[in-house]
C-alpha cells in the first residue's frame, strides 16, 4: 500500500508536468472507486490551470482557481505521466489530459483509491480536517509525541500510526522507526520517557526522509510516476523479516499482530 514516502515520491514525479499546466480534458472511465467520483468533477477541472500541488498525509491536493481536487492512491493506485495516444489498460480509471498533450493517468487495480472535489477550503474537508501534524514538519517532535502519549495505554506503534496524532506513518515505516529507536512496538505509549520520544520522533523523520530519497518501498505493485520502483526495501531491518537474524545482534526477528497489522521487532535490541 502506498504510504507517505510513496505519495511524496508521486507528488515530486508529477509536479514538473502538472503544476502550471492547463487541463484540456478529464476522462473518467470508472467512477466506482472507494467513494464515487463526483459527476461534475470533469466540468470543474476542464479548462483550469493547476496553480498548486501539495500532499496532506496520503492525499494529493490538485489546486486550481475554481477549487481543489483531492486524490488518494488507496492500496494499489499509481499515477503515470504518458504521451497522448497511449491506449488505457484495464484498471486505468481516470485521465487528466493537459493542453500540451501529456496525460496524468490514474491506475488502481483494487479500486480503494479516490478522486474527490474538496472545493475552495480543502483543509476543512471531512477527510482532512482532523488529521494530525505532518511527521516531517516542525510541529511534530519529541515533545509533541510525549504529550500525545502521556497517560495512554495504547501501544506506541498504534499511536504513531493514528492519523489524528501524526499523519502518514504507515506500517512499514512505523516498524522500521521503532527498531531504530530501540522501542518494542507493543510498549505502552504512556510509559515512554521524554528522551525515548525524542529519539523516536527523530527516527521517524529520518526513516521517512531516507525512503523519500530512495523513491519509497516496492513490496507489491507500487511504482513512481516515471514507472520506476522504490528502493527503500533494501534498507528494511525488521519489516517482513520474521525468523531472520537481526542485522545488529543476530537474534531472531519476532512477529506479532497489532490491530490487524503485522509488527516485527528484535527482542534483544528493542525493549
Amino acid at each position: 500500500m502506498p504510504e507517505l514516502p510513496e505519495v511524496e515520491t508521486t507528488l515530486r514525479g508529477i509536479s514538473p508536468t502538472l503544476l502550471n499546466g492547463r487541463i484540456h480534458k478529464v476522462v473518467v472511465r470508472n467512477r466506482n472507486l472507494r467513494w464515487p467520483i463526483p459527476r461534475n468533477l470533469e466540468d470543474k477541472l476542464t479548462g483550469q490551470t493547476v496553480t498548486s500541488l501539495r500532499r496532506r498525509g496520503k492525499y494529493l491536493l490538485i489546486g486550481t482557481d475554481s477549487g481543489t481536487a483531492m486524490l488518494h492512491l488507496g492500496m494499489s493506485g499509481s499515477l503515470r505521466i504518458l504521451d497522448k495516444g497511449i491506449p488505457p489498460e484495464k484498471h486505468d480509471h481516470v485521465d487528466i489530459i493537459l493542453q500540451n498533450d501529456k496525460i496524468i493517468r490514474f491506475n488502481d487495480p483494487r479500486r480503494f483509491g479516490s478522486l474527490l472535489w474538496a472545493g475552495a477550503t480543502p483543509d476543512a474537508h471531512r477527510l482532512l480536517s482532523n488529521l494530525g501534524p505532518e511527521p516531517l514538519g516542525s510541529e511534530f517532535d519529541g515533545h509533541y509525541l510525549y504529550q500525545a502519549g502521556k497517560g495512554r495505554k495504547v501501544a506506541i506503534k498504534q499511536l504513531i500510526m493514528n492519523s489524528n496524532i501524526v499523519v502518514g506513518v504507515g506500517n512499514i515505516y512505523a516498524n522500521e522507526s521503532l527498531f531504530r529507536a530501540g522501542i518494542r512496538p507493543s510498549r505502552q505509549a504512556g510509559r515512554l520517557s521524554k528522551k525515548s520520544c525524542v529519539i523516536l520522533a527523530s527516527e521517524i523523520k529520518r526513516v521517512l526522509g531516507e525512503a523519500i530519497e530512495m523513491g519509497g518501498t516496492t513490496l507489491k505493485d507500487f511504482h513512481a510516476a516515471d514507472g520506476k520502483p522504490g528502493y527503500f526495501s533494501i534498507r528494511l531491518k525488521v519489516y517482513g523479516r520474521k525468523g531472520e537474524p537481526c542485522t545488529k545482534c543476530g537474534m531472531e526477528i519476532k512477529h506479532l499482530v497489532q490491530a490487524q497489522r503485522a509488527s516485527y521487532y528484535c527482542p534483544n535490541c528493542q525493549s
